[in-house]
């Protein structure tokens, strides 16, 4: 998808990020699990129903900004790992699909539903998983008549719909102007019709400075450890949706994903 880059200066600003060992992920998965009080299952190559059937004819597509981005190489590791087909449909300085009175949020808005159009046609998604972006300015009715959009063209494209709330990440400069947008789009979410809502805060907490949240040093991005902390959280809760369990972390949470050039431009390690 083509990006809407908002700033240069805040592009780069953005891909500051501190330092991780990519190796180190597991472990970090497993003490977010142990915190939450669950604990990773037992390895597995496929995803499993209850009664053994695998997550056949499960199809992901992941859509949000560049936060969900930096979240997409784990989750399209731990997915697959489990049967589920993905496809990364994130965009870099947009993702948004609420137009807002903003122009760039709308220009931003007007390319996502045209590349949702183009992949409900060629990917044929089952699920549609929406990570609120930090773009989904505009007053609260517009919200939720964007995520209740949302939900009728799921519908009609025979696929579910789960929205996700962001990790809570720096409002600096850039976002201060639309800090009361960002904070009211959970809740519209949260009301939109034909669609399951995710509360991630569950995940990160509410405070994008403390240990939970597992910023990156912009305060807005994740490196290697937190973006496997969701793709954990989410595939477990997405498998409890659609019926399947899900890979281990142990399966996929240190492979080849860890070396994805998003976490080199953070400068994640």
């Amino acid at each position: 998808m083509q990006a809407t880059n908002l700033s240069p200066a805040v592009s780069a600003d953005r891909h500051r990020a501190g330092a991780f060992l990519a190796m180190a992920v597991a472990v970090a998965v497993g003490a977010t699990l142990a915190g939450c009080g669950a604990s990773p299952a037992s390895p597995a190559s496929t995803a499993s129903t209850g009664d053994g059937q695998a997550a056949a004819g499960v199809r992901v597509l992941w859509m949000g900004d560049s936060i969900a981005g930096a979240q997409a190489p784990a989750l399209e590791a731990a997915l697959k790992a489990g049967g589920v087909a993905f496809k990364n449909a994130t965009s870099d300085g947009g993702g948004n699909i609420v137009a807002g009175d903003h122009p760039v949020t709308a220009m931003g808005a007007r390319d996502t539903w045209k590349t949702l159009k183009a992949n409900l046609a060629s990917f044929r998604p089952t699920v549609i998983a929406y990570q609120i972006t930090s773009y989904d300015w505009g007053a609260a009715h517009q919200q939720l008549s964007a995520y209740q959009k949302l939900a009728r063209t799921a519908k009609d494209a025979g696929a579910r719909l789960v929205l996700v709330s962001a990790p809570p990440f720096k409002i600096d400069e850039f976002f201060k102007p639309h800090e009361n947008a960002i904070k009211s789009a959970p809740a519209m979410a949260a009301k939109a019709a034909h669609a399951s809502y995710l509360d991630a805060s569950e995940l990160w907490g509410g405070d994008y400075a403390a240990k939970k949240a597992q910023r990156a040093k912009d305060g807005i991005h994740s490196c290697q450890q937190g973006s496997a902390a969701f793709a954990n959280w989410f595939a477990k809760r997405l498998g409890k949706l659609a019926g399947f369990t899900p890979a281990a972390p142990s399966v996929w949470a240190t492979g080849p994903w860890t070396g994805d050039e998003r976490f080199a431009k953070l400068g994640c390690g």
